[in-house]
């Protein structure tokens, strides 16, 4: 019998396509999503629903108990750019989350944790090309702060108390299913939007802001396959790098015109400016590929075609 799987921030950007897939794999009614708010008709109609405040300690025990959950997937977040404007809000959802997740598992309640970090535990000082899976690390936003401190967590309640934790560091997100939810990287999704709605798109990044990217698709099976792999696999236990793609604005709308010639844009950066230039451009994401066997599928050409294939349906 396969597990009893929680996701907690199950209508956001990552959680509603993680947790649909989730369910094509185990069983609608073995997928139990969980959001301070409902999602979109398909989440809800596909199988069990909870509205939880992943802040709220006894709300998410008492439905890890109610189901009889083993592993869960923590989802919910305050991301970049949005955190910015609510550092205290951001700061006090992102680490009492970690913590009341951390603790059930600490407490044998559930046996396996999936939570996310990001390229946001980088900063200026990090090495910006290929960035190695272990270097500086001085991020500028409460969101990477967030991300660097839950790493060091996790890493510490894996080591003093045995909890099976695992987590990758995310790149930004491309997905057409599902809108951005406040990120810096938001823009490799809007330019879709705006290309095929307007034929332009005025961009908050600078045009040769290059960062690391993935395709949604590729995210949810890295974020299964480091879940599915035998513990003995799993070498780094604060989060393992991930890469996909890089590309700058410039590039994502050479590629846009190869479909639609008649797309342009500029740009006109603003404050999340500042928090891309505090990124990697590249990752190394080795460590990835040598211990559980990660390999993106997605490049910007094919991620550029589905996208508008999708998005004009």
């Amino acid at each position: 019998m396969s597990n009893k799987i929680l996701v907690i921030g199950a209508c956001g950007q990552i959680g509603t396509e993680l947790t649909l897939r989730l369910r094509e794999l185990h069983g609608n009614d073995r997928v139990i999503a969980a959001d301070i708010r409902q999602g979109n008709e398909e989440l809800m109609e596909s199988g069990p629903f909870e509205i939880m405040d992943a802040i709220d300690a006894d709300q998410m025990e008492n439905i890890c108990l109610h189901y009889e959950i083993n592993e869960v997937y923590l989802m919910a977040a305050m991301l970049s750019a949005t955190g910015e404007k609510f550092p205290d809000k951001a700061w006090k959802l992102n680490m009492t989350s970690l913590f009341n997740v951390l603790d059930l598992a600490k407490e044998g309640k559930i046996n396996k944790v999936f939570w996310p970090s990001s390229i946001a535990v980088f900063g200026p000082t990090t090495p910006q090309v290929d960035t190695p899976q272990h270097t500086i690390m001085e991020p500028t936003t409460v969101y990477g702060i967030s991300k660097q401190t839950g790493e060091r967590w996790c890493e510490y309640y894996h080591s003093k108390y045995g909890v099976d934790v695992r987590s990758i560091r995310y790149p930004g997100l491309i997905s057409w299913k599902t809108l951005p939810g406040g990120g810096t990287t938001d823009y490799a999704v809007e330019i879709f939007h705006e290309a095929i709605a307007q034929s332009k798109y005025s961009c908050f990044l600078s045009e040769n802001t290059a960062l690391p990217m993935m395709y949604m698709d590729d995210a949810i099976r890295a974020t299964i396959n480091i879940m599915e792999a035998p513990a003995t696999q799993i070498k780094e236990r604060s989060s393992y790098n991930l890469s996909g793609m890089s590309f700058t604005p410039a590039d994502i709308a050479v590629a846009i015109t190869k479909h639609l010639p008649e797309f342009t844009i500029s740009y006109s950066p603003d404050s999340r400016q500042q928090i891309a230039d505090s990124w990697p451009s590249s990752i190394d994401d080795s460590h990835a590929r040598k211990d559980w066997n990660w390999q993106a599928q997605f490049d910007l050409e094919k991620t550029v075609a589905v996208m508008l294939e999708h998005l004009s349906n």
